[in-house]
């Protein structure tokens, strides 16, 4: 070396990115909070294959119980056979087909909105709307339990996000407050997915029209479920697209396929199609699936008795776990949570329903909070009254 010359300093050394997952992997297993996949194989009704053994599903969100319904196997099976699997292009680059143009017509109509827009998935819709028309300088204001989507939309499009107590509307006009300068949104899942109940949303259509804020609602858990066709929980509410602007649907629970919507006014929808960058940058819908679901919308508008079934299930849940002295939560959709505090408790109770033959999931921290770790019980018009006696017997033995 020179003289005069100096050493480089030795740099710090990097954080290891694999020493730091393998330490966390190792956390989560000590804390019981490890997520594995299981393979599940559909049978015949309410059945369900996994690890060789048969056990009733009280885990799905197909809430109608169509995503077996032959009427939709025939009509994507026809679909396919006329225009393929894949869109093989994204809508703004020749993957838009007749079948989405269809299926966006229908959904704009059911919901009572001007346009439906497609997205790919529900998490894919709300990043788009809230990225899409949101910036930096802008209020995002949340309930503090609404859907991951919807948190991670905000956050992405820059603007300032604050979150309000569990459907607490004093607390959101709080928050809209806090910046009353600032153009705002208010986003709210329609029906809670962890807790099942139902957001305060006249109230809500109400504090957004005072305060000049653009309402959003996620009705992924209640479209279909709720409302005189199964429009879902705004329809059941009253409040259409001059009060709640903002529609966002999936496809892939009551409806039992696959996909998102987002429906409202024809301005607000042509603002995402020129720039919620998740619709724009990703390849379309397979037509083939948008075909089955315009039948599931047809399927799913019409047919009230299938609706009725699904309520007669959740009522007939409800009235065993009061009887039984359950732990459950205040909830009239389909989503009945049966609270049991820790995350071994919950555990605990899923590995022996799934003894007796019962698929139902523990949900645990971070998905729901330190000390609230509970079943899932979901309910469906593809269960029969012996299904849901069957698993109160069996929860009444194991809880």
């Amino acid at each position: 070396m020179a003289a005069g010359e100096h050493a480089p300093a030795r740099a710090t050394p990097r954080p290891d990115l694999m020493q730091r997952l393998a330490a966390e992997w190792l956390r989560r297993e000590q804390a019981q909070l490890l997520r594995r996949v299981r393979t599940c194989m559909p049978q015949q009704g309410a059945w369900v294959l996994i690890d060789g053994q048969l056990q009733r599903d009280f885990s799905s969100n197909d809430y109608l119980g169509l995503a077996r319904d032959p009427a939709l196997v025939a009509a994507l099976t026809r679909a396919a056979h006329a225009s393929g699997v894949g869109a093989g292009a994204a809508h703004l680059l020749g993957g838009h087909r007749d079948e989405h143009a269809q299926l966006e017509a229908a959904l704009a109509q059911w919901t009572g909105r001007e346009r439906a827009l497609l997205f790919s998935t529900g998490y894919m819709a709300n990043l788009g709307v809230l990225a899409g028309l949101l910036e930096a300088g802008d209020l995002c204001v949340q309930d503090k339990l609404n859907h991951a989507s919807l948190i991670d939309g905000a956050r992405l499009s820059g603007a300032t996000l604050r979150r309000y107590r569990h459907a607490d509307v004093e607390s959101a006009a709080r928050q809209l407050a806090s910046l009353p300068q600032a153009a705002a949104l208010l986003a709210t899942d329609g029906v809670f997915s962890m807790d099942g109940d139902v957001a305060p949303l006249a109230q809500l259509a109400s504090l957004c029209a005072g305060t000049g804020a653009l309402m959003l609602v996620d009705d992924a858990h209640g479209l279909g479920v709720f409302g005189a066709d199964g429009a879902g929980s705004l329809a059941e509410a009253g409040l259409g697209q001059t009060q709640v602007p903002l529609l966002m649907g999936t496809l892939g629970k009551a409806l039992g396929c696959f996909g998102a919507f987002v429906a409202g006014p024809a301005m607000l929808i042509e603002a995402l199609v020129q720039g919620a960058r998740s619709y724009i940058y990703t390849t379309a819908l397979p037509p083939a699936l948008a075909a089955a679901t315009l039948t599931a919308v047809a399927i799913a508008r019409s047919d009230h008795e299938r609706r009725a079934r699904l309520h007669a299930r959740i009522a007939q849940f409800r009235d065993g776990a009061r009887t039984l002295n359950f732990p459950v939560l205040a909830s009239r959709s389909a989503i009945q949570p049966v609270l049991l505090g820790s995350t071994e408790a919950a555990l605990m109770a899923s590995s022996r329903l799934a003894q007796r033959g019962f698929h139902v999931p523990a949900v645990r921290p971070p998905t729901v909070p330190a000390g609230q770790a509970r079943l899932r019980v979901t309910l469906s018009a593809a269960h029969c009254e012996a299904d849901v006696a069957a698993l109160l017997d069996a929860l009444a033995a194991v809880a």
